[in-house]
């Protein structure tokens, strides 16, 4: 699976606010999974700076950010916008 958004400036950019408004509370500003929501559940999250999120393609990132699974919810849903969904997916793979 590729993106059909660029990880550009502008792309990463609106990811940003899409991850402040629906990731940032369990995820950390950083990405560091240190959100103020964090401590509250039982899958310890890993930062998007890490090796291991780092190796996974884009395709995964997608497919894990929209289905869920464990303490992440589907945000399928809640993010409706293809743009949207890219371009969060190109900001959190920016950390």
């Amino acid at each position: 699976m590729k993106s059909p958004y660029a990880a550009d400036n502008a792309s990463i950019a609106l990811g940003k606010t899409v991850y402040s408004t629906h990731c940032k509370s369990c995820h950390g500003t950083k990405g560091d999974g240190q959100g103020t929501k964090a401590a509250s559940l039982d899958t310890e999250m890993k930062p998007f700076s890490s090796a291991g999120f780092k190796a996974q393609s884009i395709g995964e990132v997608f497919y894990k950010t929209m289905i869920g699974r464990k303490d992440m919810p589907k945000y399928e849903k809640k993010i409706t916008d293809a743009e949207e969904r890219w371009a969060v997916v190109n900001y959190i793979r920016s950390f």
